[in-house]
């Protein structure tokens, strides 16, 4: 089981907060490695998360859910 965290866009506040703004991909689906997972955005930054290993992919939160950089959006089995 992989986590998969939100990604550290903010260097200078490394705790602030960001939203799931879209997910590409369905909680129970299939992904290949590299496959894009969602779009996240902190502050006016935005950013692709891809899956870091092939599996099935388990959502931990929703879309437009605030997350704390670096906490786990989704796991993959």
């Amino acid at each position: 089981m992989t986590d998969v965290p939100f990604p550290g866009l903010s260097k200078d506040n490394p705790d602030s907060e960001g939203v799931v703004s879209t997910w590409f991909v369905g909680d129970g689906e299939s992904v290949a490695a590299d496959q894009l997972l969602a779009e996240v955005q902190v502050d006016k930054v935005a950013a692709e998360v891809l899956a870091p290993v092939a599996g099935v992919v388990r959502l931990l939160v929703e879309e437009d859910a605030v997350v704390t950089q670096g906490d786990p959006i989704a796991r993959i089995e």
